[in-house]
């Protein structure tokens, strides 16, 4: 079985941590472009004339925090 390209494709999940009110998106994930990963978010807006729409912003992934842990001696 060949494997599956996910180059130039992405996703977005409804984002479990939205809170009425909130400004936390409706919607995150990662998208590849290139073979590169980037960040996703997505919101439920509408328009001025009453057009339901979803906004979007692509950011850079965010890096893995190492944490260093102290070792008691």
């Amino acid at each position: 079985m060949p494997e599956y390209d996910n180059e130039n494709r992405g996703v977005l999940f409804p984002n479990k941590y939205k809170e009425d009110g909130d400004k936390k998106p409706n919607y995150t994930g990662s998208v590849d472009v290139q073979g590169e990963q980037w960040r996703l978010a997505a919101w439920d807006n509408t328009s001025k004339n009453g057009v339901k729409y979803i906004s979007l912003v692509v950011s850079e992934p965010k890096e893995k925090e190492e944490v260093e842990e102290e070792v008691p001696f």
